[in-house]
């Protein structure tokens, strides 16, 4: 099954809640299964990996009844989750999991309600994974993947870069970092590990290392500053880019988390050298090496944040300090920028190649590959 999602219009979703209405008491017949395998394209949010796995599962007992496939190898981690979902279903019966599944799509159906898609304004390119604006010279990209906890996707990687590039160029004093939703950024998407090319995994490897060069390297070349504006939770990569950052602000609730070597891998971010300078090699070391999690007072104590807001004003106080900044004349803020950067931007895009090297190599090993299945093997529990 593809998860493509499209817009079919409110005429088909009443005839199906219809259909739905009147088969419900007696077992879903062919037609309202039909009918809610079609809806599914309505859907305009992704349902998450929990609800997909699920409707996969369903499906395949509905046409195919148990599962009856070979249980996939070790390192398919997407096949061997979908073949443990629709396992688990033993001997449900072919009318009783099509009727689960037209449930289970009208659930999410209910669930989504009336949605109006927010729309980016003063960008020149719009973008799937990001929002993006520009008003009274501030330039905000907003992490826009929610329901994911604004997961970095390859897409989503590629899309920061080009809204750095665009907002570098436009007339605004500063650009803000920001998130949807509860979660700043929960990191790189792991399913990006799933999408195997023809090359296998050393091509894999390869490309990942390529992107995650250009990415860091569209931050250390940020000719403007850059305010993060950590509204909840903060993992993985999103940590480590705080070092190259002009000013931080978090919410007190966000809390900010490197788990690297439990994911057998090692610090990006040009992290192994802004985070010893910021706060002292001990320090540093429990987040990088030990995963120590901190809070945002920890954070800003040891100097990864520059100040803590209550949660209850944080939107309301930081509104008000990028709106005098804002204020600013740009060009000033941008070659003091220069002098404060200058100095060590050569130094920092030697870190980035070493730190991209050696997480090529991490992402080849065995260490790394089990930590990463072991992941999909936890989400794959229904």
């Amino acid at each position: 099954m593809r998860y493509q999602l499209s817009h079919t219009g409110p005429p088909f979703r009443k005839q199906y809640q219809l259909l739905h209405t009147t088969g419900s008491m007696m077992g879903a017949t062919v037609e309202q299964f039909n009918c809610a395998k079609s809806q599914m394209g309505t859907l305009k949010k992704d349902p998450g990996n929990e609800a997909k796995l699920k409707i996969y599962a369903l499906f395949k007992q509905a046409t195919q009844g148990p599962c009856n496939t070979p249980k996939p190898g070790m390192l398919d981690f997407v096949g061997k989750a979908k073949w443990d979902a629709w396992n688990s279903l033993g001997s449900v019966s072919q009318e009783d999991a099509r009727q689960q599944y037209v449930d289970l799509i009208d659930s999410l159906l209910a669930a989504e309600g009336p949605v109006v898609a927010a729309q980016p304004t003063g960008s020149a390119a719009t973008f799937d994974t990001l929002l993006v604006s520009t008003e009274d010279n501030i330039t905000t990209i907003r992490f826009n993947r929610p329901q994911k906890k604004n997961a970095i996707t390859v897409e989503m990687y590629n899309e920061i870069i080009k809204a750095l590039e665009e907002s570098g160029k436009d007339d605004s004093v500063i650009t803000v970092i920001t998130g949807s939703g509860d979660f700043y950024c929960s990191g790189n998407d792991l399913t990006n590990f799933t999408k195997i090319p023809e090359g296998g995994t050393q091509q894999m490897a390869k490309d990942a290392g390529e992107l995650l060069r250009e990415f860091v390297k569209a931050f250390i070349d940020f000719p403007k500053p850059l305010i993060a504006v950590i509204n909840g939770p903060a993992v993985g990569v999103s940590v480590t880019l705080l070092g190259l950052f002009e000013v931080v602000y978090a919410t007190e609730r966000a809390t900010f988390h490197t788990p690297f070597s439990q994911l057998g891998q090692s610090p990006e971010g040009c992290s192994s050298y802004t985070f010893p300078k910021m706060m002292g090699n001990a320090k540093a070391s429990e987040m990088l090496l030990f995963n120590k999690k901190l809070t945002a007072t920890q954070a800003c104590a040891q100097g990864l944040v520059t100040e803590v807001f209550p949660d209850s004003s944080f939107q309301t106080e930081v509104a008000t300090r990028l709106k005098a900044y804002a204020k600013l004349p740009r060009n000033s803020l941008t070659l003091s920028k220069q002098l404060i950067r200058g100095t060590e931007k050569e130094r920092l895009h030697t870190v980035n190649d070493q730190e991209v090297e050696r997480l090529v190599e991490r992402w080849l090993s065995d260490e790394c590959m089990q930590a990463i299945m072991s992941f999909f093997q936890a989400k794959a529990k229904l």
